[in-house]
């Protein structure tokens, strides 16, 4: 890991500058001198496969809200986000914000839910993302909007933002301390998988009767559809090998596709992970945490508790099954596949390259580039082994200026399919409208991932853009984050 000094991206002015910064750290990063704008703008080019027609290559990623009733419906914070995912122009809705399929399931205890109490609400995100999308571009044509269906398993936090109430598959040598957990703590039989697997029929038949294009099957940053994947040490026929750990996928599709036949799915998948980061306690001082570091883990190899993770050496990934995964996908005709990578909760760095981190975090152990370069090529490596499925990328969002320029490029080359934004969204909504537009980038407007978005509900806050939305900047919940950050 480097311990060179770490360019801030704010302070490189040209695109030229930052092609040069992108090869001196050895990295291969695709960025366009140039953007193009209306029909010569790559990212507005169409996407056609079948049944599945999306009007062009952006696309807002699926976020996990907290600002919803204790009940799991929306509040005038919820829909106003949607209002911006319209306004964005993306014409492919990657579910919006993680929906719980139950009350247990729940991340936090603001998430949003999916059951017949929350139905009307749910309709009414949708009716007003699309009507401010009309408004903005003049038409829903193409417009494409999912929902995105989750178990937060072992990172379940239905009723206070401070317990935590896991719902595990397996124990974790590493993961199980940190949440406090004995080792006759309980794992999820199969009976209560079965349950779940139910909740999530059910969920996705209320998701069609709403009008939702599609379900997301959430597989990523250690939820429970990717915890499945790793399930290597668990017994019975959820866990061991592979075709018990994606059980669980194959028994959620059969349902919904017995259910809501007219349903498209996808799935958002962590295609690669690694062992869990802590801070340095050595390099921390003065109230700042140090950069991240792996857990030792030297008797745990072989490591027999990842997904796309080299057993041997688990810190770096193997996409052996990750590969046999997407092929699995395109077996039950699912073709819309979300990449991501790692897990907010123990390797940040990884899932969501930032320069500040959350207040539970880590500073980074290399350059935020390194992160953004690994996704982008794990990316374009599956994509080109699998040229059907429509690939979403992820981890844009630290390049920051020159995001239109990496994302028109990675469209150009064939690298993705469509670029996902995420923590842009929250800041800048139109940003790769504006830029596929030719309108002036409004600089000022950019996310610099100071990481507030995530340190807020940390702290039991609602997610928004703190530093640059003024929507949250100026009001009593920024003074609130200012004084839980100052007692950290």
């Amino acid at each position: 890991m480097s311990t060179l000094p770490i360019v801030r991206l704010g302070t490189v002015k040209e695109t030229s500058r930052f092609q040069e910064h992108v090869r001196s750290l050895g990295l291969t990063i695709p960025c366009d001198s140039e953007l193009f704008s209306g029909s010569n703008s790559p990212l507005s080019w169409p996407i056609a496969h079948g049944r599945i027609k999306i009007g062009n290559r952006i696309a807002v990623q699926p976020m996990e809200g907290w600002d919803g009733t204790p009940d799991g419906n929306p509040t005038e914070y919820t829909l106003r986000r949607w209002k911006r995912f319209g306004q964005s122009g993306a014409k492919l809705i990657w579910g919006g914000e993680a929906t719980a399929v139950s009350h247990e399931g729940r991340a936090n205890p603001h998430q949003l839910v999916i059951a017949e109490h929350t139905c009307e609400g749910l309709l009414g995100l949708r009716k007003a993302l699309m009507e401010d999308h009309r408004r903005t571009t003049g038409s829903d044509d193409g417009l494409f909007i999912g929902l995105q269906l989750t178990h937060s398993g072992r990172y379940c936090r239905p009723n206070a933002h401070d317990r935590s109430e896991p719902r595990i598959l397996y124990h974790h040598p590493l993961l199980d301390p940190r949440l406090g957990l004995p080792g006759d703590y309980p794992v999820l039989t199969d009976g209560e998988i079965g349950t779940i697997i139910e909740e999530f029929h059910r969920a996705a038949k209320m998701a069609s009767e709403l009008g939702f294009d599609f379900v997301d099957i959430k597989h990523c940053h250690g939820y429970l559809g990717h915890e499945f994947l790793s399930a290597h040490t668990r017994e019975g026929k959820y866990g061991g090998s592979f075709e018990n750990r994606t059980r669980f996928l194959r028994e959620v599709v059969q349902g919904i596709r017995a259910s809501s036949p007219g349903l498209q799915i996808g799935v958002r998948l962590s295609a690669f992970d690694s062992v869990p980061f802590r801070p340095d306690a050595s390099r921390s001082a003065n109230g700042k945490l140090g950069p991240g570091i792996p857990e030792t883990h030297d008797s745990l190899v072989p490591y027999r508790w990842g997904f796309g993770v080299n057993a041997m050496r688990p810190t770096e990934f193997d996409l052996a099954e990750t590969i046999q995964f997407l092929t699995l996908l395109e077996e039950l005709d699912i073709r819309l596949v979300n990449i991501t990578a790692g897990s907010p909760y123990y390797n940040p760095h990884i899932q969501r390259p930032a320069l500040y981190p959350p207040s539970d975090g880590y500073q980074p152990p290399e350059d935020p580039l390194v992160g953004v370069a690994q996704q982008m090529k794990v990316t374009r490596q599956l994509k080109q082994l699998f040229p059907n499925l429509i690939v979403v990328g992820t981890a844009y969002s630290y390049l920051q200026d020159f995001l239109p320029h990496v994302a028109q490029a990675s469209v150009r080359e064939g690298w993705v399919d469509a670029v996902g934004l995420g923590r842009m969204v929250l800041a800048y909504p139109e940003l790769l409208r504006d830029a596929a537009e030719g309108k002036t980038i409004e600089h000022k407007r950019i996310c610099r991932t100071f990481s507030d978005c995530t340190t807020a509900p940390r702290k039991g806050l609602p997610s928004g853009c703190y530093p640059l939305d003024s929507y949250y900047k100026n009001t009593e919940l920024a003074e609130r984050l200012k004084s839980a950050k100052a007692k950290q």
